[in-house]
């Protein structure tokens, strides 16, 4: 699928919602597209005692639960469509999913894209040998 039509997708998600004095939903969208063609969706969750999660790891739950879990494209935005980059813990998550997924394209900023394994250079579990 189109990159631009991800975006779109998560564009249309991202609705920041005040549900109560401790939780809010939405300021986040992230879109997944999988090497078998399939779209998963999630948002974010934040809560006053941090135990919420991001868009990424809501779209990354809806994947398996179809079975699926090799990533081809992600994308998340915030409440305004802008692109914005996986967070280091969802980094981890995705790259412990599939070694195939340090090649998951990713739309870092508006327009720039970059792969998993750009973004984590020093992954722990590929590089535990090297001596730096």
């Amino acid at each position: 699928m189109e990159k631009m039509s991800l975006k779109k997708i998560a564009a249309g998600l991202a609705k920041p919602t005040l549900l109560n004095d401790f939780i809010s939903y939405g300021d986040v969208a992230a879109v997944i597209e999988t090497v078998d063609g399939n779209i998963y969706t999630g948002i974010s969750i934040d809560t006053a005692c941090s135990l919420g999660h991001c868009a990424e790891h809501s779209a990354v739950s809806e994947m398996l639960k179809h079975g699926e879990y090799r990533i081809l494209t992600m994308v998340a935005v915030d409440s305004h469509g802008n692109a914005v980059p996986p967070c280091g813990r969802c980094r981890e998550l995705i790259s412990q999913l599939s070694a195939e997924n340090r090649k998951t394209t990713i739309e870092v900023s508006n327009g720039v894209f970059k792969t998993l394994e750009e973004l984590m250079p020093f992954d722990w579990k590929r590089d535990s040998d090297r001596k730096w």
